[in-house]
């Protein structure tokens, strides 16, 4: 058996038969770090030796009859902007390099209460201000499909990094796209759960309005897990909202038979001249199998999203130079070149400019409630293109391209999930983004499951061509 290949649901059910063990488990995605990371440079920090300790508690745990669940004993990955106790936390910064918080982020401890097993942290776009994860200080994380493309970012080495099997689940942000982009670009799962749902507290900020903290994994079912364990109210984090936590593992008879599903379909998410017509034809199918489930699929038109993608645009780097400002100050030239100008772009910004994208993020959110009323989801493409080849143009424009149907759910805080929905002519992966009503991630994560049941082919593990 391939450990490394196993979905985290299936190496928890043979964890919790003691069929394999945490050890064993542990030290094939060390070995396979190891011999594979050197290409695709996905982990900024591997901490081997509390892996495999946490590795040995859990085992013998485990063998005394104390098994906690799904996630104990599993190897998992942090973005590196996630706190973690007594191991260095650089979110991708040199400002940042030797930074040893004494303390783990909320949703860290929650994961080691649970047993997981923490194998490092993963590379990211610096300060997570871009989506290429071309980072000058820590070098690019490579696309595990393509080599010579980009993984997406800034969550860039969670997708990289589980698309190659060298981990079993990890923890992303994303602020106008950080998850699901490059989730979508290597062919994995990612989640942006409702903002407010998953705590922020110890997670170095891009921005206190838009950011949010979510699973990430190779299926539906690693990604709901993951967010049962993480959900929750956090006293302690003022941007945490006290909403009771559904049950993300559970799945009605019914499925989704009768919902009524919005694909968006006018110009700004068709547009021939920007949206690569593989995508455009993956999604059409994807939403002919929701058909096939007992639900009805309609095509309409969603007013404002491109001025909804402009503020958050503009809300982003300006959050981003208030908490950088410092910084931003006394040592412009420690940011890397593309992060730098946007952090002087987001700074420039008058008050008057910022208070109407935050004028813009109130209607929109109010509109959403309007259309969640009718609607259960609404279907569109994570990505208009699939992954461009590295270094090839302009970050910030790639930026502007990459989060045009992401961004929008950031401003307005909805749940949203990015699942493979198919391949482009050359064989790279495309991705689903489906999205839900503020704090349905349950049906989000239902309809995404029943989606991968029936779509007629599993995303394998990446060959590193």
């Amino acid at each position: 058996m391939e450990l490394t290949s196993l979905t985290l649901h299936e190496a928890a059910d043979l964890m919790k038969r003691k069929e394999i063990s945490p050890v064993e488990l542990t030290q094939a995605h060390l070995q396979r770090i190891q011999h594979l990371d050197q290409h695709l440079n996905s982990f900024i920090t591997v901490t081997p030796e509390q892996a495999l300790q946490q590795a040995r508690q859990a085992e013998s745990e485990i063998r005394q009859g104390q098994y906690k669940g799904a996630l104990h004993g599993i190897p998992i990955g942090l973005k590196d902007l996630y706190e973690t106790q007594g191991i260095r936390t650089t979110a991708g910064s040199t400002f940042f390099a030797n930074y040893k918080p004494e303390a783990d982020a909320a949703v860290v401890e929650k994961l080691k209460n649970a047993g997981a097993v923490i194998l490092g942290k993963l590379n990211m776009h610096e300060i997570a201000l871009g989506v290429t994860n071309e980072n000058p200080h820590y070098g690019d994380c490579s696309n595990p499909w393509d080599l010579s493309r980009i993984s997406g970012g800034s969550s860039g080495g969670n997708a990289a990094a589980l698309a190659a099997g060298l981990c079993m689940g990890a923890l992303g942000s994303d602020t106008g796209g950080s998850i699901r982009i490059p989730a979508a670009l290597c062919g994995i799962v990612g989640l942006k759960p409702t903002y407010g749902r998953v705590s922020l507290r110890g997670v170095i900020p891009l921005s206190w309005n838009l950011d949010h903290a979510g699973p990430m994994a190779r299926c539906v079912w690693d990604v709901s897990i993951l967010l049962q364990a993480i959900s929750g109210y956090d006293p302690d984090d003022a941007w945490s909202s006290d909403v009771p936590v559904e049950d993300y593992l559970t799945e009605p008879k019914e499925g989704i038979r009768g919902w009524r599903i919005a694909m968006a379909a006018d110009d700004y998410f068709t547009d021939p001249g920007v949206v690569d017509e593989d995508v455009k034809q993956a999604v059409r199918k994807a939403a002919q199998v929701f058909e096939s489930l007992g639900a009805r699929v309609e095509e309409v038109p969603f007013s404002n999203a491109r001025d909804a993608a402009m503020a958050n645009g503009l809300m982003t780097p300006s959050d981003a130079a208030a908490f950088h400002h410092q910084r931003l100050s006394e040592n412009p030239q420690g940011f890397g070149r593309d992060v730098l100008k946007r952090l002087q772009t987001g700074a420039a910004y008058t008050s008057t400019e910022y208070s109407l994208a935050r004028r813009m993020q109130t209607i929109l959110r109010c509109q959403f409630r309007e259309f969640f009323k009718e609607f259960d989801l609404l279907l569109t493409p994570t990505t208009p293109t699939t992954a461009p080849v590295r270094g090839s143009a302009d970050a910030i424009e790639r930026a502007r391209l990459l989060t045009r149907f992401t961004a929008p759910f950031n401003l307005t805080g909805l749940p949203a999930l990015s699942i493979p929905c198919g391949w482009s002519a050359d064989k790279m992966p495309i991705g689903l983004q489906i999205v839900g009503k503020m704090w349905a991630e349950s049906k989000v994560l239902l309809a995404g499951r029943l989606y991968e049941q029936v779509r007629g082919f599993n995303v394998p593990l990446a060959l590193l061509t």
